[in-house]
């Protein structure tokens, strides 16, 4: 299954994706499952293919292949393993902050290591009180000389128990300076001061570390920080939008594929009076039904990404990709179960894996709630500008045509 938007370059790459996942996920899956611990080795595994730098360009080491390369690796590793999946996305949404924010100086000491596979970075902004609205986060830095040092907890970490290298959005100035009020910083996992909670297994994503980061008088150098002070919510939203929400939006597309395959190997292995499952309309219908969903979900998430290539403002399109994505995937979810009926309980079963991977995604970068929210704001003129404007510069492939003399600036 490919996209219109794809190019040979990209098909080669889904194939090598797929032969990895194939390979080297698949015999790992069972193992996961049962043990439902953080998988130490398929992150290094992943990592060392060079996938996590695939929006990193190629001067610091990186692929320098974009968007639309990077919605094709997650989708097809999600598809074998949804865990797989939320491992390459994590740490590129981690990559983020320090291609959006980060000096030259940071960008040469971090980025070749993390596209060469030897370090996984990742993103830390929520925490118990505050979600979907960073303002409200408690975990704070102070300032001490050259050195800041941040307190506080932050919780659903991905790669948490895995990376190298945290970006944390902490609390600098009062919660009265609003936007002003966060600021960014790169803190090494190995700081003195930085633990991680003991690991919760959660729902589905077994083998995934989805855990909690507990900072206590970290100091970290100024030098640490990403951007000014006070561009902490500018870091968090921009990373959410431009890299969060399609990360997931492919995870649930991978997810989705895999239902829908699972789905119909079902229909038609299973017989009733001597026909085929599948051979029943009103099970024919909700296979039908499945295959449309997965099919609109692919055109959204592919064209949002070959926009964010193209340097196009696609705020929308992404938010709206995630939306759909998700809730698409989760309308399915409950059409495969009712195909499935009792034998899609069964632990035994590829199905059970697949419903429970699914529910994992739609939190991560704003809920769906959060995301009509979004889509209201632009509708009725009230959003906050375009990040895939602004940031166009760091992530189109291909300017966007237009006559000479009108390439379009970022926005102050």
């Amino acid at each position: 299954m490919v996209s219109v938007f794809e190019t040979d370059d990209h098909r080669d790459l889904r194939r090598a994706v797929r032969a990895f996942a194939e390979g080297e996920v698949a015999p790992r899956v069972a193992q996961m499952e049962s043990s439902a611990a953080v998988d130490h080795v398929l992150p290094a595994l992943i990592a060392e293919q060079g996938w996590i730098g695939v929006t990193i360009p190629s001067e610091h080491g990186g692929m320098g292949a974009g968007h639309v390369a990077k919605t094709i690796i997650i989708e097809e590793l999600s598809q074998v393993s949804g865990a797989a999946g939320a491992i390459a996305q994590a740490s590129q949404l981690g990559v983020a902050k320090i291609l959006h924010f980060g000096t030259e100086q940071q960008k040469q000491r971090w980025l070749p290591p993390i596209a060469a596979g030897a370090c996984l970075p990742t993103i830390a902004v929520t925490e118990d009180g505050s979600g979907g609205n960073v303002l409200d986060m408690q975990a704070s830095a102070r300032r001490d000389g050259d050195e800041w040092v941040l307190n506080g907890r932050k919780l659903y970490v991905g790669n948490s128990h895995v990376g190298h290298v945290h970006g944390v959005v902490v609390r600098t100035a009062p919660k009265a300076a609003r936007s002003r009020s966060l600021t960014a910083f790169l803190v090494e996992h190995d700081r003195p001061g930085l633990r991680l909670a003991p690991y919760k297994p959660c729902l589905g994503l077994h083998g995934f570390s989805f855990g909690d980061l507990v900072m206590d008088d970290v100091r970290v150098p100024a030098g640490n920080m990403i951007g000014g002070e006070g561009d902490g919510l500018d870091v968090a939203y921009s990373s959410s939008i431009l890299y969060g929400r399609p990360n997931l939006t492919a995870v649930a597309l991978g997810i989705h594929r895999a239902l829908l395959k699972e789905t119909v190997r079902f229909a038609t292995q299973r017989h009733r009076r001597d026909e085929p499952l599948a051979k029943l309309p009103t099970i024919e219908q909700r296979i039908g039904q499945i295959n449309e969903r997965v099919m609109t979900a692919r055109t959204l998430a592919y064209q949002a990404a070959h926009m964010l290539d193209h340097g196009q403002a696609c705020d929308d399109e992404l938010i709206s990709a995630k939306y759909r994505g998700v809730e698409s995937l989760m309308e399915s979810v409950l059409a495969t179960m009712k195909i499935h009926a009792a034998a899609g309980l069964r632990r035994d079963r590829p199905i059970e894996r697949l419903v429970r991977d699914a529910f994992h995604i739609d939190a991560p970068a704003g809920t769906g709630d959060i995301q009509l929210r979004r889509l209201a704001e632009s509708a009725l003129g009230d959003g906050k500008g375009q990040w895939s404007h602004r940031l166009a510069h760091l992530t189109v492939l291909h300017p966007p045509s237009s006559p000479p003399g009108t390439a379009r600036e970022p926005a102050a």
